[in-house]
């Protein structure tokens, strides 16, 4: 047990008691000391106990933890009668191990009376009749209840609540939820495990995987070897391992869900906040990180293989990880909440065609046009907000490319899985400490365009690249596809607009409007609705720049009609009963096409009135 002995500037509060070996300090109510004021960080420092010596830790706060007037950074051993100073505030700290460190429970007590603290209703069961037998504590799911410091000087009565509210001896015991015992084991472990890889001074860099991995779990063996007395029988010694080393040297929690091919997004908001998308939808996932530092650690280890970095002069990164999942990470000062992780995950297989057919995300007819635009080389646009699947679609489209041809994918974090033989994969490099050495974008398209491809591939366009990737498109290099955010082709060409000036050349939109139309022929919009569901929701084509505006045809379209009985959205894909003038002018060169598909979908009182 943990006591902390509490002195602010006016008056002392005291002492507090916490059960396990540790505790978090902070001005957040979620931590076991609660302190107010403006210095105090939502979690300042950590109290710990290692080998029988307590340690304090500060939390990456912003006005620091003192330690007789000095400022530690790393895990610092407290002696007798040192004092830790958080923001006005001192506390002493004193430990104390229990064979039966418990709390007795409280029986039901009348709403108006007060209710006795830990320390206060074991001290008054001391003083007012014999020592009782032993009783298991009841916590709560997450942690025992601890006062705060600030409840504890508002409410002195709660010090001399009366007896009868503790239950009797001869209440049944409860014992504590495994989950909980869990976490704060595996958190133990976690911490004398990265003790022990500094104590033999590891380079773990240097390491092979398998020789880290086998290293660490016989490091983690003799750590649970050595506290076994102190484990509780319920406690799985093996998930208790497999934990302890997937957020040592894998990606801790998220381990399970990379490998659950339902989940599709993963999003750590904080070290204790995890959600997950399945289906669209999103749920909070009940297992957590020990702490911010695992999480800022799994960051480290998954940008520092492709050569990235990720610290307070650089704190946001994007990423990936070994199957190709797009990862986007940031730390504090930014993150106010702690470090934050966001993994797109990639499917394992390798879709298809059919597989927009299977999900509902596309019409037979729909995705014959898609195949036949591809195979006979039209630049393609696709369309589509934040998560709605264009770089899936992106992926799906060039499977369509035909063997042989020459591919220059260029993406600023490479997620494009392209399965073709004759193909180049080059990704933009941010700048190093110094501010130097980037490559943007821009400089690889135009790099692209001296590597003789026959098609290029830009995973997104977000600004001046967009200009470069219209003159490939004018250049020579027909089949080009790449993606953008827009809500629809409509709004899809205005951005275009934007993105072009975004290059730094006073163009005149006239010029702007001419070379968008001339390089772009079909625009395919994406669209993911509330309940989750992805659709292609539109494809047009570009016809021509009339009066100054770009004129667009509407080829294909996804017709909403409501929500069916699961809150999915309704409706059915139809075609417009417009023929494109590219089919025509490949049907006059003799390529057989079905030209019947654009009517796909269509009553036929509109397909005889179309074609009258």
């Amino acid at each position: 047990m943990l006591t902390i002995e509490v002195q602010g500037q006016a008056n002392a509060v005291g002492p507090v008691q916490v059960e396990g070996h540790r505790c978090v300090i902070g001005k957040d109510l979620e931590c076991e000391v609660s302190l107010p004021g403006w210095r105090v960080s939502r979690r300042h420092a950590e109290v710990f106990v290692s080998n029988d010596r307590i340690f304090v830790r500060d939390l990456d706060s912003t006005f620091g933890t003192l330690v007789n007037e000095a400022r530690v950074h790393q895990a610092h051993a407290l002696a007798d009668g040192d004092e830790i100073r958080i923001g006005t505030h001192c506390l002493k700290v004193r430990w104390q191990r229990h064979t039966d460190d418990v709390a007795l429970v409280p029986a039901a007590a009348p709403a108006q009376a007060p209710t006795a603290t830990v320390a206060t209703a074991t001290a008054a069961a001391t003083t007012a009749r014999p020592a009782q037998p032993p009783q298991r504590p009841v916590p709560r799911a997450d942690r025992p209840a601890v006062p705060t410091v600030a409840q504890q000087a508002a409410s002195p009565a709660a010090a001399a609540a009366p007896i009868a509210e503790v239950a009797p001896p001869a209440a049944a015991p409860a014992p504590a939820p495994v989950q909980d015992d869990t976490f704060r084991y595996r958190r133990m472990l976690h911490e004398k495990l990265l003790e022990a890889f500094d104590v033999r001074r590891t380079d773990t860099h240097r390491m092979a995987d398998a020789d880290l991995r086998e290293l660490t779990e016989n490091l983690i063996r003799d750590q649970i070897a050595r506290m076994s007395a102190d484990l509780p029988p319920e406690v799985d010694r093996v998930r208790l391992l497999e934990e302890v080393r997937d957020e040592a040297i894998g990606l801790g929690p998220l381990e399970p869900l990379l490998a659950d091919p339902s989940v599709t997004e993963i999003m750590v908001n904080r070290s204790d906040e995890v959600f997950v998308e399945r289906a669209g939808k999103l749920s909070r996932w009940p297992v957590n990180f020990t702490s911010d530092r695992a999480v800022q650690g799994i960051i480290e280890r998954i940008v520092a293989p492709i050569g990235r970095r990720i610290d307070e002069s650089s704190p946001m990164v994007d990423a990936r990880l070994k199957d190709g999942s797009r990862v986007n990470a940031v730390i504090p000062p930014l993150a106010l909440k702690g470090p934050s992780i966001t993994i797109r995950k990639f499917s394992k297989r390798k879709l298809g065609a059919e597989d927009l057919q299977k999900f509902g995300s596309a019409s037979p007819a729909m995705i014959e046009f898609l195949r036949v635009c591809v195979e006979q080389r039209k630049n393609m646009l696709i369309s589509g907000g934040t998560g709605s699947g264009k770089t899936t679609l992106l992926n799906i489209l060039s499977n369509f490319i035909p063997d042989g041809e020459r591919i220059v994918t260029i993406e600023d974090a490479a997620e494009l899985q392209l399965h073709h033989s004759n193909i180049v994969s080059l990704e933009a490099r941010p700048a190093n400490i110094e501010g130097k050495g980037a490559i943007s974008i821009r400089e690889l398209v135009k790099n692209s365009l001296r590597m003789r491809p026959d098609r290029v591939v830009v995973g997104e366009c977000r600004g001046g690249e967009a200009l470069d990737m219209l003159q490939a498109m004018n250049t020579g290099h027909d089949g080009s596809l790449t993606t953008a955010h827009a809500n629809s082709p409509r709004d899809m060409l205005a951005r275009l607009e934007v993105m072009v000036l975004m290059a730094g050349m006073d163009l005149p939109v006239t010029a702007i409007r001419e070379q968008i139309a001339s390089a772009v022929d079909i625009i395919v919009q994406q669209t993911r609705f509330a309940c989750g569901t992805r659709k292609i929701t539109s494809a047009v084509e570009v016809t021509g720049v009339e009066s100054g505006k770009i004129q667009l045809q509407e080829v294909f379209a996804f017709v909403q009609t409501g929500l069916d009985a699961n809150g999915k959205t309704k409706g059915y894909f139809t075609g417009r009963g417009f023929v494109p003038e590219f089919y025509e002018e490949l049907t006059r060169i003799g390529i057989s096409l079905d030209s019947e598909i654009f009517y796909d979908g269509m009553s036929p009182e509109d397909v005889q009135r179309l074609r009258s």
